[in-house]
């Protein structure tokens, strides 16, 4: 997958869509007492602080390396990925959930309907406007690979994290639309709560989908195998070079990849020039990879 230069158009979308959101269901609830509505307010200020913490996360990730972290900050932005992840599960997911369960046991009737319904068209039209630059950006950044299989071999959070932040808001807007029209049609203010819950089991099956992505980079997760077929390839074709044992790469940051490599030699080669041989090949790999950040190459005696 090719990852996009820049995520930060989508964060800024997704939070400014957010914050205006927020503030027009929190008022919608107050005067209609509609737990759906409060929830997917709860919803939309979480949603804001994810972004604030990725965007905070991107900017520290992109510090240089130093004595302390010799390989950069990269990983940096997986851990705030991570802590985005408990935090819908958590937070939005949690409050949802409960919020749901409290309106279900005792019902309060919802007043000025109308009041809601229009603070749910406009937020599906800002999260609508939203939902549709991550969609494009992701589009553009997975290539010819299919959705799921892109977001799995993505190594880039923000990415995937506001494509499914959004689109659980989306699901959200209709459930909470839905969950409003039947208590008003049937009577039952319990469809309202049911509402909530419904939306709170959404947020925490996409929160837990993005735990689990986060995890796996915050452990370290490969290059692609096709870099690391065409590195073995480069390597592989010298003339001083009989064999390419090993290739081992691990991705500390969105395009931040060390790689080592177990290479071996001609005996007849003298040491001095494999110095250089390996100096060489250090350079090439870093011009036709520049994610490619930190390299090491460990000589061995050819047969």
């Amino acid at each position: 997958m090719t990852e996009s230069p820049s995520n930060r158009l989508v964060l800024f979308a997704a939070l400014g869509a957010n914050l205006g959101i927020a503030v027009a269901k929190f008022i919608a609830a107050s005067i209609s007492g509609s737990s759906a509505m409060l929830t997917e307010g709860f919803h939309s200020v979480v949603d804001s602080l994810n972004q604030l913490l990725l965007l905070y996360g991107q900017k520290r990730s992109v510090r240089p390396p130093d004595r302390a972290h010799p390989l950069g900050y990269g990983r940096e932005l997986y851990f705030w990925s991570f802590v985005v992840a408990i935090l819908i599960f958590a937070t939005g997911a949690g409050l949802s959930i409960y919020e749901g369960i409290v309106h279900v046991a005792d019902p309060e009737p919802i007043r000025s309907p109308v009041i809601n319904f229009v603070v749910l068209a406009i937020s599906f039209l800002l999260e609508g406007g939203s939902w549709l630059i991550a969609v494009r950006e992701f589009a553009e950044a997975r290539g010819d690979q299919g959705w799921w299989e892109a977001i799995r071999r993505s190594k880039d959070p923000p990415s995937f994290i506001v494509l499914f932040e959004d689109s659980a808001a989306m699901f959200g807007l209709i459930v909470a639309t839905v969950g409003i029209s039947l208590s008003m049609a049937t009577g039952d203010a319990r469809w309202d709560g049911v509402a909530s819950i419904v939306i709170g089991c959404a947020l925490a099956t996409v929160a837990l989908a993005l735990a689990r992505e986060s995890k796996g980079l915050l452990i370290g997760e490969p290059a692609d195998p096709e870099l690391e077929a065409a590195v073995r390839a480069a390597i592989d074709r010298r003339p001083e070079v009989t064999g390419v044992n090993d290739v081992t790469t691990i991705h500390i940051g969105p395009r931040n990849i060390f790689l080592g490599l177990s290479v071996d030699f001609e005996n007849r080669i003298p040491v001095g020039r494999i110095e250089e041989m390996i100096a060489e090949a250090e350079v090439e790999l870093r011009l036709r990879w520049p994610s490619i950040r930190a390299i090491y190459i460990k000589p061995q005696a050819g047969a």
